[in-house]
């Protein structure tokens, strides 16, 4: 272990996860706000260091990371990268794939401000590309891409004709963009949402 981890008991969570989810034998890449904060877009640094896994794994505390998980069905996918270690690599998930996480986990993200202003973070780097969203379309809610759509629309000053032309008829009913509240409020029809929430980024 390098010296100056010795004090935590274990090397931070990016170092060791590849490690430890190939001891658990599943497949895994780091996402949500722990990756957004690889892409130098985490408004706030994440209390916990979030991981989807191809199956249940138990929640646990190694040295002074919190790994917390969650089960994804399109784990192995969705677009990873590999994400330099000093031990090797890590899979992490791609500015397009964090963005569309976020936008279906808008609780992982600490809530919907909170997911739109590192949702609009992201958007913001150079290695986003708008194509990379539509590949994705079948892998994740038309919920997600809708939610995202307008928010970068609105916050971010993002032009999605294509994106909204493709998610827009996935599904008659609305979502919603705050999916923790209730059907009401006004529709926005170019994305098909339902407006349920008022949005306060902060940027």
């Amino acid at each position: 272990m390098p010296a100056e981890y010795r004090t935590w008991g274990a090397p931070p969570g990016i170092e060791i996860v590849d490690t430890l989810m190939r001891h658990l034998s599943t497949d895994y890449y780091a996402g949500w706000l722990t990756a957004a904060a690889l892409h130098g877009a985490a408004h706030q640094a994440p209390q916990v260091f979030q991981v989807a896994t191809s199956r249940d794994v138990r929640d646990r505390v190694v040295g002074r990371t919190r790994f917390r998980h969650r089960t994804r069905s399109h784990v192995t996918r969705v677009a990873t990268l590999n994400w330099p270690t000093r031990s090797g690599t890590a899979r992490v998930s791609t500015v397009e794939t964090t963005l569309l996480d976020l936008a279906t986990d808008v609780d992982a993200a600490g809530g919907l401000d909170n997911a739109a202003t590192v949702l609009v973070e992201l958007s913001e780097n150079d290695a986003f590309h708008t194509d990379a969203l539509v590949e994705m379309l079948g892998l994740f809610p038309a919920a997600a891409f809708r939610r995202l759509g307008w928010i970068l629309e609105n916050f971010g000053g993002a032009e999605l004709d294509e994106l909204a032309a493709r998610v827009v008829p996935l599904t008659r009913t609305p979502s919603r963009l705050d999916p923790g509240r209730p059907q009401t409020g006004p529709l926005d029809d170019r994305w098909n949402i339902r407006l349920n929430a008022d949005v306060e980024p902060d940027l």
